[in-house]
């Protein structure tokens, strides 16, 4: 059998480094850089031919930085993307297998089309596998049917629940209830339920469609569907905490409500407007804690009491283990 290789990005490397210990296996060394004019190039510096290849790239990374003209500019998930394009290209066909893993899948939050809309989750899946990619491995895609993009191609979306819910059993939580914050996130609040052997309820987001803010239609209201939050202790669940607003309203809603301990769950947390809305929210006891994931970057700042990074590179060694092991 041909041996495990794992490539690690640089968007990656912190998580890669977990993921080698679980694999006892170090990763390539590959070199990455970037033109003054911001193009990049990869090169490959290890022994690849014949072997299985599993790629990790971090899409979310971006406290990476290079140099652009005579700017400072922060990487993008579309240069991330780009970058995992170019490492495939420099295996130039050598190895016998390549798997990516993007535990945040690149554009998954376009992963359905709207009138005259982009597809753009759709068309990258297409193009990695064009390129000679014989499997995806994602996990908690925000919409798993993206993969009928690639109906003959692996794609492994892998949720990380019972990883999660080992740390959050330590809190000790009592008359728990499981709450979606939106109609999207039922199924996933549903799973969890059925893990912890409770009920669920759900919010539905009633929007403007008349108004489109940073590419969604506003939120006029939450309104909730489900048995009494009084005197529980609530877990809200979702896949992706980006700005943090709809979350932490939900968080407000059930306190005025009555809950008694409110947990929030989210597999990548990207603050895209930073924390200092949940920080101010934590100061006022609208949420007690956030538990979340080393799936996708998270600044070194942001390490806060109320905020539970829970270690999933041992998700993805065995990932790695089980798809290599399959064959």
């Amino acid at each position: 059998m041909n041996k495990i290789k794992l490539i690690t990005l640089q968007s990656a490397k912190e998580l890669g480094k977990k993921v080698e210990k679980h694999l006892k296996e170090k990763s390539i060394k590959l070199e990455e850089s970037r033109f003054s004019n911001g193009e990049g190039k990869v090169t490959i510096k290890g022994n690849i031919k014949g072997e299985d290849i599993y790629l990790l790239a971090d899409i979310g990374n971006y406290g990476l930085t290079y140099k652009l003209h005579e700017y400072l500019n922060h990487y993008s998930p579309d240069e991330h993307y780009e970058d995992i394009k170019r490492t495939i290209s420099a295996l130039s066909g050598a190895s016998e297998k390549v798997t990516v893993i993007m535990p945040l899948l690149y554009e998954s939050r376009q992963h359905k089309r709207k009138a005259k809309e982009s597809s753009d989750c759709a068309i990258a899946l297409q193009e990695l596998i064009h390129l000679g990619v014989d499997k995806i491995i994602t996990f908690d895609c925000h919409d798993p049917n993206i993969s009928n993009a690639i109906p003959n191609t692996p794609f492994e979306n892998i949720y990380p629940t019972d990883t999660i819910l080992k740390e959050v059993k330590k809190e000790k939580l009592k008359d728990i209830l499981v709450i979606s914050p939106d109609l999207g996130a039922s199924t996933r609040a549903r799973y969890f339920a059925e893990k912890l052997q409770t009920n669920v309820g759900v919010f539905y987001k009633r929007r403007d469609l008349t108004k489109v803010i940073n590419g969604k239609n506003p939120i006029i209201e939450h309104t909730y569907l489900g048995p009494s939050v009084k005197d529980k202790d609530i877990i809200v669940v979702d896949d992706m905490i980006a700005s943090g607003s709809s979350m932490l309203e939900v968080g407000e809603l059930l306190k005025k409500q009555g809950a008694r301990k409110i947990i929030f769950i989210a597999t990548f947390s990207l603050f895209t407007e930073g924390i200092e809305k949940f920080e101010e929210n934590y100061k006022n006891h609208t949420f007690d804690k956030l538990y979340t994931t080393n799936l996708s970057f998270i600044e070194n700042k942001y390490q806060k009491d109320w905020l539970e990074i829970v270690d999933c590179s041992k998700d993805i060694a065995l990932a790695i283990k089980n798809s290599h092991n399959a064959k």
